[in-house]
């Protein structure tokens, strides 16, 4: 087993996981710490260490909201259940899960990037343990990152001091951990050469803003996004603030703080700072001209992307997309608005009753963007496979959750022992099963293979030209053939349509 290992800075030295035939290093620096001058500013290189650094405990969780205080939160209940985790703005760490017995053994790689609405969350979330993917062969690395107004200030000061990284300081902790995963990797017997990245929610978000980005050519091969690519179907397809009023924003912040310069503003205490950025502002990703010279889900459905194999996955129960009308020429004016020459057409599959119109605008927006992506990927050249799930199991506990957004995480992790939810056996097999597509797309974009006893699962076939084809993961992960009805297609061709024309 590979307990210790030469990177960038040190030596480190990891410790047996559950399995002791995994090696966990938790806490690895990847850079420099972002405070002081280096507070809103591209990641700086790692500070050397003497001797070597034991790596068994996860680094402090980024600044932001003291997790776990509303009880009535269902994340709370869920996994942020510690208060007094750590916390600190010294936080670019990393954490690696290696079953590789030497260096030449050339694993896949899984880079992950957590959600959190890019304004809390962190990689040391009980739910995001790497080891039961570790087991199938794969060498797992969870991110660390800056959030909210640590991660995502943008300020007219910063651009006329750093042109060459503005902003999106959060996006670019990601990038620049992915590239020492690139250049360490294989100290822990991984394959520079076959990375993959992922994320959910806002980590998945963020997996767009790295195939947008025009500064990660060749720098992976695959992509995950879970419930992180939203469709706004009937009215705003992504938030409509430009660079220039991200940057007014940040002014008007400045402001707040009673401060003028970024001198002043990088001498504020990193808790005075966390809490004023907590009392109802949002600071998020930025077309800044650098590191997204557009908004990702445009460069993605035009193939200005970085080409890779995707996976696009969400949940049965969440976002919903759905017209509110007061009667039916109102609702006409909003589809017109919304589907423009499609409108007719439309229309015309509504009919004239206004509840069953509007019953039939109910529709997932997750849905609506993953088949416009498939769309995309068959209308641009050198397009790659797109595997589509749809995660629908019961999920059991007195709150009667349904499945809520974000709970598939425990399966396809296959971390549900660490859950207080009653899952039963039925539920194991499917995570089990679905730990195991997840493995075999990070290891050859394909998520299809056998069972842990030998068996074929059912095929997960990619989407094809008519956007067939997608798993549902039910008691049993179970294929869907079907072709779209006429109004799913409209709806998909004209937000792909929207996305291209904004």
């Amino acid at each position: 087993m590979i307990r210790k290992a030469a990177v960038e800075g040190g030596l480190v030295r990891g410790i047996p996981a559950a399995d002791p035939r995994i090696t966990a290093f938790k806490g690895i620096p990847f850079a420099a710490p972002p405070v002081g001058e280096n507070r809103w500013r591209a990641p700086q290189p790692v500070i050397p260490w003497e001797g070597e650094r034991l790596c068994a405990e996860f680094a402090p969780i980024a600044m932001q909201a003291i997790p776990g205080l509303d009880p009535d939160n269902i994340y709370t209940r869920e996994w942020h259940v510690d208060p007094e985790v750590p916390m600190d703005e010294d936080c670019l760490y990393l954490n690696v899960w290696t079953p590789a017995k030497t260096a030449e053994d050339r694993l896949p790689v899984f880079v992950w990037y957590f959600g959190g609405g890019l304004q809390v969350g962190y990689p040391s979330e009980m739910e995001f343990d790497g080891e039961r993917i570790a087991r199938r062969g794969i060498v797992v690395v969870t991110v660390n990152y800056r959030v909210n107004v640590f991660g995502f200030l943008a300020h007219p000061q910063l651009t006329a001091e750093q042109p060459e990284a503005p902003a999106n300081f959060g996006h670019l902790d990601q990038q620049a951990a992915t590239r020492w995963v690139q250049r360490n990797i294989t100290a822990f017997g991984g394959d520079p050469a076959r990375i993959t990245i992922g994320g959910q929610s806002a980590g998945g978000g963020s997996v767009c803003a790295q195939l947008a980005s025009p500064q990660n050519k060749g720098l992976f091969r695959g992509a995950i996004i879970q419930s992180g690519m939203f469709g706004g179907v009937y009215g705003r397809s992504f938030p409509a603030s430009s660079f220039a009023q991200s940057q007014e924003k940040g002014v008007r912040f400045f402001e707040a703080l009673g401060v003028k310069t970024l001198e002043e503003a990088r001498r504020i205490p990193a808790v005075k700072l966390r809490d004023a950025a907590c009392s109802g502002w949002f600071f998020g990703t930025d077309v800044d001209g650098v590191f997204l010279t557009e908004n990702s889900t445009k460069s993605i459905y035009a193939g200005r992307s970085n080409p890779a194999f995707i996976m696009i996955t969400r949940t049965a129960d969440e976002f919903r997309a759905q017209v509110k009308a007061g009667d039916m020429d109102d609702f006409r004016a909003q589809m017109t608005a919304a589907f423009g020459s499609r409108a007719p057409e439309f229309l015309a599959l509504c009919g004239d009753d206004l509840n069953t119109a509007l019953l039939r605008t109910n529709v997932s927006g997750l849905e609506i963007s993953a088949r416009a992506l498939a769309a995309s990927m068959h209308a641009n050249p050198g397009g790659k496979p797109v595997y589509y799930g749809v995660f629908d199991a019961d999920i059991p506990g007195w709150d009667h959750p349904g499945t809520f957004h974000s709970v598939d995480i425990w399966f396809y992790f296959e971390t549900l022992a660490k859950c207080w939810r009653p899952f039963t056996g039925r539920h194991m097999d499917l995570a089990r099963q679905m730990c195991n597509y997840w493995a075999n797309f990070i290891r050859t974009g394909d998520p299809n293979g056998p069972d842990a006893d030998g068996t074929p699962m059912p095929e997960w076939k990619s989407m094809d030209a008519e956007l067939c084809n997608a798993m549902w993961f039910k008691d049993v992960p179970t294929p869907e053939t079907d072709a779209p009805d006429a109004m799913m297609k409209i709806q998909t061709e004209a937000y792909r349509e929207k996305i291209l024309r904004s």
